[in-house]
């Protein structure tokens, strides 16, 4: 993914409201789940961390991603910004390719 990319990105993640929230519990194979449907629904997703959970938020974010298999866009203050774009190209929304 290009900066360019990425910065496109970051600017649709702002006027998208947060889809799941880490709390104390952290990541949960539940959150991962819900995550994993949300990403494949809509392709770019932010994620709420409470201020409970006392995780590094960039080792959450890139653990995340993995469990995705999403691209991590940024983590700003206690949101982190996922990617994946949909597996068949007439569903891609927002037409970035990783």
């Amino acid at each position: 993914m290009t900066s360019k990319d990425r910065s496109r990105l970051m600017s649709l993640a702002q006027k998208i409201e947060p889809v799941a929230h880490i709390g104390k519990a952290s990541l949960t194979p539940e959150l991962t789940a819900s995550v994993e449907e949300a990403i494949a629904a809509r392709e770019l997703v932010k994620i709420d961390v409470n201020k409970n959970c006392m995780d590094d938020l960039r080792e959450l974010g890139n653990t995340l991603a993995e469990r995705t298999r999403s691209q991590l866009v940024q983590v700003i203050g206690r949101k982190i910004v996922l990617y994946r774009p949909a597996k068949d190209p007439k569903d891609r929304k927002i037409g970035i390719e990783v």
